[in-house]
């Protein structure tokens, strides 16, 4: 197509990548590329009311689908805006290109000028500077290629008024994907197989930890038969939560949030293998769930030797998850029994039964104990609903909550930022299109982006928001208690959280009594808007994780 602008090209070329929503905060750079976008068939547009939540649900979106999400901000202030999302982004590698404005080319002066490029670098993510016409295409296939293959944010930024310059004929786009090799799954040394597998028939207390590269590979039930064949018990990462709710040797999620149960298996451990799991500093709980004397193995394509400051295992087997796995089962069948006798119907019993954290505490009137909260919840939502993690000190007791299908579960926490879920709630929500996700969040961190409600209600967005109300910020209470600081600065009151749902056209029910979840997620589900519930938790529980932080100093172990 001859005489369009290159706005309308750059729009073309995303959806050419496959693009089907955008998560925007227009302005004067970003503008018409945005209306054009809107216009292309197959494309839905999200307009947020603040840059960084664009980027959040952008992010939430591509954590849904297993694609790229895709936001759009101005220039100048739209960058500022968004680098604490950039950043989470990169942490946590997940794939989002930014089609962002820059300042005119021609401009004497230009108010909402800023050095854009170090800002987004700064914060682990790609910039482009689109600043040349005959090269439009191949900054859109850069920005895409890098977001899939390096799992990391890319910022692509156009000067406002050379995006309405002429495109020139430089012929039709070729999306990235032409471009990324495809290659067979990669097989496990045999030799290597032959050793950890003679290691897991000779281990008294094998744990296997299955992450998302499990089900990335399909190797789901293969990973569950090395379990038994060698009589360990089975336990998941947090992003691959409820992938074994079903096995009665599951430990559930391995980590800071490990159940008692899980931490004193652990305790036991002799041998840990980790597949398809990168056994982050979380995940090993900085150290802490693993005994120093455990052999651990971790099988990985791209296993990484030092990892968040931790040595990560002593033994590295590279290959696919379901082709190691595979191959493990083969010889442990044809080998010699397992030495491994600590499973029990005793044991599982007691996995089955005994809750997550039986500490006792006193909780005060008009509010609920958090721990039973979530164990009705546990029965109340339905396990194929997606499910998003705020952060904070409220977003333990979910994750021990079983029954969940794993793969459904999103969680944007690797740069310690509040704020963010609401956002990246959103962007699952419009990905999965039919009100079945809820977001567990706490009520500082809702507070921080408390307008996307609007967001909700003007778009007809259905999405269950369920606030873990503490009148304060949770995990600030519990380390200034700790220390015998004064810890009013942190408490603000149990805002009506309700009351401003209803403002904005939304359900909003506040909660201060258990056996009302039930009936209020009926309604929910026969409504036509998305719902808060208020629940008023006690500021006097602290998770088991948050106990263990505390006293190991707060997070300067």
């Amino acid at each position: 197509m001859q005489d369009r602008p290159i706005y309308q090209a750059l729009a073309e070329a995303f959806r050419a990548e496959g693009t089907t929503a955008q998560f925007v905060l227009m302005g004067d750079g970003n503008m018409h590329w945005v209306t054009a976008m809107k216009n292309l068939p197959g494309v839905t547009t999200v307009h947020a009311r603040h840059e960084h939540c664009a980027v959040g649900m952008a992010m939430g979106h591509a954590s849904a689908t297993g694609g790229v999400g895709v936001a759009s901000v101005t220039c100048g202030p739209g960058i500022t805006q968004i680098t604490t999302a950039l950043a989470s982004a990169a942490r946590s590698r997940v794939p989002v290109v930014v089609l962002a404005g820059d300042v005119p080319l021609k401009a004497r002066f230009y108010g909402q000028a800023i050095d854009q490029q170090p800002l987004v670098t700064t914060c682990g993510a790609h910039y482009i500077a689109g600043l040349h016409p005959d090269r439009m295409h191949q900054y859109v296939r850069e920005a895409y290629w890098t977001a899939r293959h390096e799992r990391r944010p890319v910022v692509l930024a156009v000067p406002y008024d050379l995006q309405k310059q002429p495109m020139p004929n430089i012929g039709p786009y070729v999306p990235s994907d032409d471009l990324i090799p495809v290659t067979p799954p990669l097989p496990p040394d045999p030799g290597q197989l032959d050793a950890l597998a003679e290691r897991l028939a000779a281990a008294r207390c094998p744990i296997l930890i299955a992450g998302r590269g499990v089900m990335a590979a399909g190797a789901e039930t293969d990973v569950a038969e090395v379990a038994d064949l060698s009589g360990a018990f089975l336990s998941t990462t947090l992003l691959a939560r409820g992938l074994y709710d079903d096995h009665p040797f599951s430990l559930g999620v391995a980590g800071g949030f490990a159940r008692s149960i899980a931490r004193e298996i652990f305790a036991e451990a002799d041998l840990v293998v980790a597949i398809g799991a990168s056994l982050t500093y979380h995940t090993v709980d900085g150290g802490r769930l693993i005994p120093p004397a455990a052999h651990v193995v971790q099988i990985d394509p791209e296993p990484l030797g030092l990892r968040e400051g931790l040595s990560a295992a002593d033994t590295y087997l590279r290959a696919d998850a379901r082709l190691a796995a595979r191959g493990l089962a083969d010889r442990l069948r044809r080998g010699p029994a397992p030495a491994a006798r600590l499973r029990s119907d005793a044991l599982a019993a007691r996995i089955r039964d005994e809750p997550a954290d039986s500490s006792e505490y006193q909780v005060e009137p008009g509010t609920l104990d958090p721990r039973r909260v979530f164990g009705e919840l546990e029965a109340v939502i339905p396990g194929d609903w997606d499910v998003v993690s705020g952060s904070g000190h409220q977003s333990y007791f979910h994750t021990v909550m079983r029954g969940q299908t794993p793969g459904r579960y999103h969680v944007m926490r690797d740069f310690g930022a509040i704020g963010n879920a609401i956002s990246y709630a959103i962007g699952v929500a419009v990905a999965r299109g039919d009100g079945r996700v809820v977001l567990y969040e706490g009520d500082g961190s809702l507070l921080m982006h408390v307008q996307e409600l609007e967001c909700l209600r003007r778009q007809g967005i259905r999405l269950l928001v369920v606030c873990s109300n503490d009148g304060a910020y949770g995990a600030e209470i519990h380390k200034l208690r700790e220390d015998g600081i004064d810890d009013s600065g942190a408490i603000f009151g149990r805002t009506d959280l309700a009351s401003i749902a209803r403002g904005f056209g939304l359900s909003g029910e506040t909660v201060t009594e258990l056996g009302r979840f039930a009936e209020l997620r009926a309604a929910y589900e026969a409504g036509s808007t998305a719902a808060v519930w208020n629940v008023h938790v006690s500021d006097q529980v602290v998770n088991p994780r948050m106990r263990l932080n505390i006293r190991a100093g707060h997070g300067t172990r």
